[in-house]
């Protein structure tokens, strides 16, 4: 699974899901701090959708944290201020360079917890589409 696909899950998905797993590599690995979680912001970038182009609105706030583990560095960057969610999305980020054993198994929790967020995406959309007004059968008097 690729690194974007897998961070935005765990960004999406349940909290608890991104500290079990970052627990399962503190029990077995030293887990040496690079840069504890800190602040900073980022230029937003978006595409105008009439003429393709790219401008920038304007600066978020993200937390980042990296970390070391089995000699290969892992990278949680966050939007907002969740320096827990930063570091566990680091070390996780870390297990999966070093390809330690433990990854071999996310990857079907990752699945199921995407299948989760998907499924309560389209309850959201089900919701927000009962409101929906049709104006061509709407009887204006």
């Amino acid at each position: 699974m690729k690194r974007r696909r897998r961070t935005e899950i765990l960004i999406n998905g349940s909290p608890s899901l991104a500290e079990e797993m970052a627990e399962s590599i503190l029990e077995s690995y030293e887990v040496k701090v690079i840069q504890k979680p800190e602040h900073g912001l980022v230029m937003m970038k978006v595409r105008e959708t009439s003429k393709k182009s790219l401008f920038y609105p304007g600066e978020v706030l993200v937390t980042e944290c990296k970390v070391q583990v089995e000699g290969k560095v892992g990278i949680g960057i966050v939007t907002g201020d969740k320096p827990e969610l930063a570091r566990h999305l680091a070390i996780i980020d870390a297990g999966y360079q070093a390809n330690v054993p433990e990854t071999m198994k996310w990857d079907g929790l990752l699945g199921n917890e995407e299948q989760a967020i998907a499924q309560a995406k389209a309850v959201e959309k089900q919701s927000i589409l009962k409101t929906k007004v049709n104006f061509e059968t709407m009887d204006v008097s």
